[in-house]
């Protein structure tokens, strides 16, 4: 799937962009599922719909309304969509995310993680290990662009080659806060890379990449599907922050059974009580 060039890219930057892992008609049911989800969510005022471990499946940022919903955040798609379990379990992007990490790779969870135009929700930054370690970092978050993204829409921005670099606490002042410090923050922001592309396009990333990315200022809304990979052999050290009935799905290779650990400490997370981690960051 990816060339030896892709591969060097990746090892070095700690991301890669890759266009076209879903074929147009998969994409277009992406779409359509999720623009009947916004449909849904005018008829709500808050955080609604249900998770298996029983938290809200859609969450809606503040100032959402029935004229102009604010729909940020599905947990697990794939448990209400067939669409989303194509993408996540028999789309190209899977073959992208084995010539990383493969042979054998298993699903952890999914998410999809929306700005709709105007929006004012963002993304601190951070690095996704720190929300669920595993016993090595050979974990791959996968950022499918359902919508095209701009520099306006808010996309991904990525600190370059950090993933190589320490693991940041995500602990401030006895307090689960979902993001780095302002002087790491501060660090980030200047040397920054934007992750654009067509819709269609996935964004690989490492697990320990230091990222966030921007409110949409744009009149295009910035879909994203999120899937997170890891290696068959990278045991999870703690729950599931969007558990699943897929969580653990072998979906490239096989399972060996084997464990393979690399030496590393941090401060294990805190799950999300709410809806979904917009509320941790945000009352940091």
């Amino acid at each position: 799937m990816l060339t030896a060039a892709q591969i060097a890219f990746f090892q070095t930057n700690g991301y890669l962009v890759v266009e076209d892992v879903v074929a147009p008609e998969l994409l277009a049911r992406l779409r359509r599922d999720f623009a009947a989800w916004v449909e849904e969510s005018r008829a709500h005022t808050a955080a609604y719909g249900e998770t298996i471990d029983g938290r809200p499946r859609f969450d809606v940022e503040p100032g959402h309304s029935a004229a102009r919903p604010g729909l940020r955040r599905v947990a697990s798609p794939m448990e209400v969509s067939d669409a989303y379990v194509e993408a996540a379990t028999s789309s190209r992007m899977v073959a992208a995310v084995a010539d990383l990490i493969g042979p054998n790779v298993k699903l952890r969870h999914s998410k999809i993680n929306s700005k709709l135009p105007g929006t004012a929700t963002k993304v601190d930054w951070h690095q996704d290990f720190g929300f669920t370690p595993h016993s090595n970092d050979d974990v791959v978050t996968a950022l499918l662009m359902v919508d095209e993204v701009t520099d306006r829409n808010g996309p991904l921005e990525v600190l370059p080659g950090s993933h190589t670099g320490p693991l940041e606490s995500l602990w401030h002042d006895g307090r689960f806060t979902g993001s780095v410090d302002a002087a790491t923050t501060a660090r980030c922001i200047p040397r920054a890379v934007r992750c654009t592309g067509r819709a269609g396009s996935v964004c690989l990333m490492h697990t320990r990449l230091l990222h966030g990315s921007a409110p949409n200022l744009s009149d295009h809304a910035r879909t994203l599907f999120i899937a997170v990979y890891s290696a068959e052999d990278a045991v999870p050290l703690c729950d599931n922050p969007l558990p699943s009935r897929y969580e653990g799905l072998i979906v490239h290779g096989a399972a060996t059974g084997m464990v393979r650990s690399t030496a590393f400490a941090l401060r294990m997370p805190q799950k999300p009580k709410g809806a979904s981690f917009f509320v941790q960051q945000t009352a940091s």
